[in-house]
């Protein structure tokens, strides 16, 4: 047995915003996938891999809900016949590696699955992200669904409010200059510390009306700058963006990177974003000029995600 390979995926905008119905924009990382195989001398990580499956399975088991139901014979069975998700995605570094196994598990064994090639209705989307919401609250404790749904689908996803999803058409990539860039902060990062951090910080009245007049604003200027091709217009919304999050969402940073991020502002070759939780994993670099980003950047590790 090998299932088909669900991608990972970035939110290039939206983290924590989401969570407080503003915008988002995922888009499918096609550099790390995984998959559903079958091995009948597990060992090493697949044995790993197999006994948190069998703990999936109890959390899918027990799910009192209308909205699915799943074959749990085949995915028991399969699980004893020594099934693994065998995957090149790093965990805990925002990338969504559970999303790609909850969208993997679902296409096999989902009854009445929603298709990729059916005709793609927003009540369609809107019942696939409660379902995968509903499967992922398993690793993350609370989770929007949308993790998956990107890997599911596989196509850039528009967030415009939790009701309110649609695949989205993003610029095709152009050779310039610009680029998107994942930054290696060699750290795991753990999504329900830095979530419950923020849950905290919003019993803060001050922080509530940052993040609605100045993190939102901006958030949802650069989704609109993104979709629409206006670099100029989106760099200097990122700056903004970027200067936001260091002041105000300090602890989800990696101490280590606060004078990296801070020279990025400064000497405007890159802006750095959290990418998912933060806290570790990944950070999000956005530069007019990727060449002079790896030059300021050349302790790092970086991965080129989009060009402009």
């Amino acid at each position: 047995m090998k299932g088909p390979l669900f991608y990972a995926k970035i939110l290039l905008f939206g983290e924590y915003g989401i969570i407080k119905d503003s915008k988002g924009l995922a888009i499918p990382y096609n550099a790390y996938r995984g998959g559903l195989k079958v091995s009948e001398s597990l060992e090493g990580a697949a044995k790993k891999s197999n006994e948190n499956l069998y703990k999936f399975y109890t959390h899918i088991a027990n799910l009192k809900s209308d909205l699915i139901s799943f074959n749990l014979e085949e995915f028991k069975t399969d699980l004893e016949n020594g099934m693994y998700f065998d995957s090149s995605i790093p965990q805990g570094y925002g990338v969504g590696s559970s999303g790609a196994l909850v969208a993997s598990v679902y296409d096999k064994y989902a009854d009445d699955k929603i298709t990729v090639l059916e005709n793609l209705t927003r009540e369609k989307l809107l019942k696939l992200k409660k379902v995968f919401s509903l499967m992922e609250s398993f690793f993350h404790g609370k989770s929007s669904g949308l993790d998956p749904l990107n890997s599911y689908l596989s196509l850039p996803i528009l967030i415009n409010s939790k009701e309110n999803i649609e695949p989205a058409g993003i610029p095709s990539q152009k050779e310039g200059k610009g680029a998107v860039f994942l930054l290696d902060s060699e750290q795991i990062g753990e999504t329900e510390p830095m979530v419950n951090i923020f849950m905290n910080k919003m019993k803060n009245e001050g922080f509530r009306k940052m993040l609605n007049e100045e993190f939102v604003t901006y958030t949802d200027a650069c989704i609109e700058d993104f979709l629409h091709g206006n670099v100029t217009s989106l760099f200097g919304n990122v700056k903004n963006l970027s200067k936001v999050v260091l002041k105000n969402f300090k602890p989800m940073i990696p101490d280590a990177f606060h004078k990296v991020w801070e020279k990025g502002i400064k000497t405007n070759d890159y802006y750095l974003k959290l990418c998912g939780s933060g806290g570790g994993g990944y950070i999000l670099g956005f530069t007019e000029d990727y060449q002079k980003a790896q030059e300021s950047l050349k302790d790092y590790k970086l991965e080129l995600v989009y060009r402009f």
